[in-house]
């Protein structure tokens, strides 16, 4: 059960990150739930390193969507230089 809760919360954040982003990102829904997943990974990892938080705890729904935001942003960059 916890690899599906995993999907459909990276799902989500991958929605949320979309919609806050301004731009129109060409993302399906399989890039949209590993857009959130990498991007929860990426706040538990910056959030550690800043000692935010505790290694092995969890990140939430806010430090998620900025992680996000973060990769969405680096992907813009990287896709934008590749044209």
């Amino acid at each position: 059960m916890g690899i599906i809760s995993m999907i459909i919360v990276g799902f989500i954040v991958g929605l949320l990150a979309r919609a806050i982003m301004p731009g129109d990102q060409k993302l399906g829904i399989i890039m949209t739930t590993i857009l959130g997943i990498v991007g929860s990974i990426v706040a538990g990892f910056l959030g550690s390193a800043m000692g935010w938080y505790q290694p092995g705890e969890g990140v939430g729904w806010i430090g998620s969507i900025v992680g996000a935001i973060i990769v969405l942003f680096i992907y813009g960059l990287i896709a934008k230089k590749s044209r």
